[in-house]
């Protein structure tokens, strides 16, 4: 795989604040729980039987496959692949609503996927918390321009010169108490 890659799961987070992908690197290999908070704890814990493989012992799923594809430049895992519904599922601790951050996520599987060779014929996020499917369309030509957008501003993005655009999502940052620009605290 090459260098410039980009791994699926920071798409959502560019989106939430392109700074946090920066941050991100800075305190990797820090101890996450010197800047983690309950809603990542509460993801790792939904995904756990992802990780550890343990979500079902049926033929008829893929769990946690990697994915790939060099159209895009990006790279990733999937959560579930069912194989004879060719459903692709999203697992979330708790969606109340879904952000564009999100369906980026799910719209990159997808475009892998199918890269891949498999046939996808849904496109599903799973709220973890209330046991809810929530089927997505499938990303069309416009949605797939929009994804584009999004990897180009990741590969472009000049953490120097960010500026914060909402301050009320620092709030929500794990990473708030330790960013350089803004000096509020997060809620957690």
């Amino acid at each position: 795989m090459r260098e410039d890659y980009i791994a699926i799961s920071l798409l959502n987070d560019f989106i939430f604040c392109p700074y946090s992908i920066y941050l991100h690197k800075v305190y990797k290999g820090v101890e996450d729980s010197l800047y983690q908070a309950t809603p990542q704890l509460n993801g790792k814990n939904s995904h756990f039987s992802i990780d550890n493989q343990s979500y079902s012992s049926s033929s008829d799923y893929l769990i946690g496959i990697d994915i790939i594809s060099e159209k895009l430049g990006v790279f990733g895992k999937i959560d579930l692949y069912n194989l004879k519904t060719k459903s692709l599922i999203e697992r979330k601790y708790k969606l109340v609503n879904i952000y564009i951050g999100q369906s980026y996520q799910l719209w990159a599987q997808f475009f892998c996927m199918k890269e891949m060779g498999y046939e996808v014929k849904e496109i599903i996020f799973y709220s973890y918390s209330n046991n809810k499917k929530i089927p997505v369309d499938l990303p069309n030509n416009n949605d797939l321009l929009e994804l584009k957008r999004c990897i180009n501003n990741f590969k472009d993005f000049e953490p120097v010169q960010f500026t914060i655009q909402n301050i009320n999502k620092c709030k929500h940052c794990i990473y708030c108490n330790l960013c350089d620009k803004t000096d509020l605290d997060n809620v957690y």
